[in-house]
């Protein structure tokens, strides 16, 4: 596809006839709804039936004051337990921080101050590439080793792999908790390095409300949103779509995205609460892969040459269906539910081939929640069931140019994958404002393959099953209600996903059977509190040990394919540090930092075997600073400063990236357009056009650089319906 296409005027007013058709529809297909009030975030707020009433008065004793907004509970660790009260590195980011995306298309803008997490964009559009403490840092696409989960819904496939972040429109997500370390325990092999945990916006108070938003910029970027909700006897319900599409900063890199998106929630239905999404994506990006250091000193818009000789792509289709809910047994008794199911299409365009696959998953989760007194103490405990499976069927045809396909076909193979889960966790409230957490979780994954084509009589069809039971525990205490202190252990287990196992060095199709999943612990102490009305902290030290490591490697037969194996093992320690200060009402100045000493004992790379060298694409500092000044009540500017320290390519350490500060401004201003509430805004990205590399990866043939975009400015408006 000829990315200037997308820059075409003709596009640009299609896309604002489609916003307003959409809309439209939106206004005309909802009922005349009844005033009703709005549903609670999360579970609803009938859960609060399964904390006591000294539980409630032991929150509210904890209020904060303005600095933190108030008590703040988060659902991440699969119960409602108070921020303070939760012994885990937790960050959660909130609406008015989510105001502040520019462009609210990816990862990168809603977590830039959360510590500990690192998000590089790819291609300056959705394909991100995301790690937590280190987590998943080699993945050459999609998310290891973190759980994800969308309104409840887990992105993750049966063996932990979230292939991407496409169904989040992230102009819609009000809430976003973000638990750093091992959660194993929690969710598998998916919560490895920790848990992403997104929550949309609900319908507001009203029969029925609107909005809709335009945004358009720098490389062709434009980006328009309709949305629709409202509340009405105990039903509540937001329906969104949205179409994105930019031309890349480089050469073969545009994109196009479709979000649509419905979510309905009833409540008062007598012990019944439950929530209905379905969600509707496609995506389609140009590949421009990474170039050699020589080609980004001659021209880093430039592509890859192979990216232009085989025309690399990749495009998704993707359809979601669920429920997620829970039912009041007693008043000290709950029971919530799971139920997905998911199809997906992908298509991707590489030199060796062009792959076709269709992805099929569903699956489930219980969760028995018993709250009771023992002794003085008061038990939270919970008994539970993750049940996911995924049928994947995959044929490869080779690539002759241009992503035109030949007739032979290479591979043709169908991956069956089931992963169960059962854990068992307890949050005791010790009273003396002591809470401990503590529990276990046994995973097995079980995967096989078929192998149709059977070349040259052999048939690859096979097995690879992994199995790992882990712990979990943490203390908390809260000294005073605006100072706590937590301690946890955990452990972590992340076996091969689909991507590792399915590209096998050996042949054409079939499983790699060489690898073994990475195991981890760590350990972690943090302090979170406010000093005053002006001052809030939050501050984690950790440790985290992972034993078989997986790396990235090639074979000379297959030079353009990436295969995977357990390279080595490694140690890592961290601080990580947010400060929020507010020096007078109008004005507020956050700073996430996190210190990252990642190193490997030992990591082999094939050719050489070395030791005491850093984690690749791992800068040792990493700093984001954001400044808001807010005037008067119509008018918001803001300025922050993006900060990495010096990364390296591979586990050689021979070759590295030096560090960059990237400088970005925002300007919104509220103001009524006929009777209507409107935002209007302004921002710049890079004002100071530093060149810098955003990706890199560990490619042995050298091509590891993915340059970032120059000086990019935005502007956008916000009609309230």
């Amino acid at each position: 596809m000829d990315s200037s296409v997308l820059q075409t005027s003709a596009k640009r007013r299609s896309i604002l006839r489609l916003a307003g058709v959409i809309l439209g529809a939106m206004l005309l297909a909802a009922p005349g709804w009844a005033s009703g009030p709005p549903a609670a975030h999360g579970q609803d707020q009938q859960a609060a039936k399964t904390k006591n009433t000294e539980k409630e008065k032991k929150q509210q004793s904890a209020t904060r004051p303005r600095v933190i907004g108030g008590e703040i509970v988060v659902t991440a660790p699969r119960t409602d337990i108070p921020l303070n009260e939760n012994p885990a590195a937790t960050t959660v980011v909130e609406k008015p921080e989510l105001s502040a995306m520019p462009r609210t298309v990816a990862a990168d803008e809603a977590l830039e101050l959360v510590p500990g997490v690192k998000v590089d964009n790819q291609a300056d559009g959705e394909r991100v590439h995301l790690s937590i403490r280190g987590q998943g840092i080699l993945t050459e696409h999609g998310i290891r080793g973190i759980k994800v989960l969308l309104d409840g819904l887990p992105l993750n496939d049966p063996t932990g792999f979230a292939p991407d972040l496409f169904d989040v429109d992230w102009a819609t997500v009000k809430r976003i908790e973000v638990l750093r370390g091992p959660a194993s325990a929690l969710y598998g092999g998916g919560g490895s390095g920790g848990i992403l945990n997104i929550v949309t916006d609900d319908g507001g108070p009203a029969p029925l409300e609107g909005t809709a938003r335009l945004t358009m910029g720098s490389n062709g970027f434009i980006k328009a949103l309709a949305e629709a909700g409202g509340s009405q006897d105990g039903v509540n319900y937001r329906f969104s779509a949205s179409r994105t599409q930019g031309a890349g900063y480089r050469v073969h890199t545009a994109f196009q995205a479709t979000n649509l998106y419905g979510k309905v929630r009833l409540r008062d239905v007598g012990r019944l609460h439950v929530t209905a999404i379905v969600a509707g994506t496609t995506f389609f990006n140009q590949n421009a892969e990474g170039l050699n250091i020589d080609q980004v000193h001659e021209d880093p818009k430039q592509p890859n040459p192979d990216a232009l000789t085989f025309n690399e792509f990749q495009r998704t289709r993707r359809g979601t269906a669920g429920f997620v809910g829970g039912i009041d047994l007693a008043d000290n008794q709950r029971l919530s539910f799971t139920v997905y199911g998911r199809h997906t299409e992908y298509r991707e365009s590489v030199p060796s081939s062009v792959q076709h696959r269709a992805y099929d998953g569903y699956g489930g989760s219980l969760q028995y929640t018993l709250t009771s007194e023992i002794g003085s103490f008061t038990s939270h405990f919970n008994l539970g069931t993750d049940l996911d499976w995924q049928n994947i069927d995959d044929y490869d045809r080779p690539n002759l140019g241009a992503a035109r396909e030949g007739a032979e076909i290479l591979s043709d193979e169908t991956i069956y994958q089931r992963g169960t889960g059962v854990f068992a966790f307890d949050e005791l409230d010790l009273g003396h404002d002591w809470t401990l957490v503590f529990g276990a979780r046994h995973d097995s994954i079980r995967n096989r393959l078929d192998d149709h084509l059977a070349v040259g009589g052999v048939n690859l069809s096979g097995n690879a099953d992994f199995s790992k039971t882990t712990a979990r525990a943490g203390i908390a205490w809260n000294y005073k209600p605006n100072l706590g202190f937590y301690a946890s252990w955990g452990q972590g287990f992340l076996p091969p996903a689909t991507e590792e196992l399915a590209n096998n060095p050996d042949s054409l199709g079939g499983f790699n059977q060489h690898l073994r999943p990475a195991t981890s612990r760590s350990e972690e102490i943090g302090a979170r509190g406010n000093v005053g009305d002006s001052f809030a902290f939050d501050v984690a030290l950790f440790r985290l040990l992972t034993s078989d490591d997986f790396g990235r490697y090639r074979v000379t037969t297959r030079p353009l394919e990436t295969f995977y194996r357990n390279a080595g093992f490694s140690r890592r320690y961290g601080v990580e540090t947010l400060l929020s200060w507010f020096p007078i009402d109008e004005a507020t100045v956050r700073l996430a930092y996190t210190y990252s000493d990642f190193k490997y004992d030992r990591v082999d790379l094939g050719d050489q075997v070395f030791h005491d060298t850093w984690l690749p694409n791992s800068p040792r500092h990493q700093a984001f600073l954001d400044l808001e000044y807010k005037p008067t009540p119509r008018l918001s500017l803001g300025a922050s400063a993006q900060m990495l320290s010096r990364a390296y390519i591979d586990g050689s350490n021979a070759t590295w990236i030096d560090g960059y500060t990237l400088i970005h401004a925002r300007l919104l201003y509220r103001v009524t357009i006929g009777g209507i509430n409107s935002e209007l805004m302004l921002s710049g990205r890079n004002l100071t056009s530093t060149k810098y590399i955003a990706f890199t990866e560990p490619d042995p043939d050298g091509n590891s650089y993915q340059p970032g975009p120059r000086r990019e400015m935005f502007a956008g408006v916000i009609l309230h319906l």
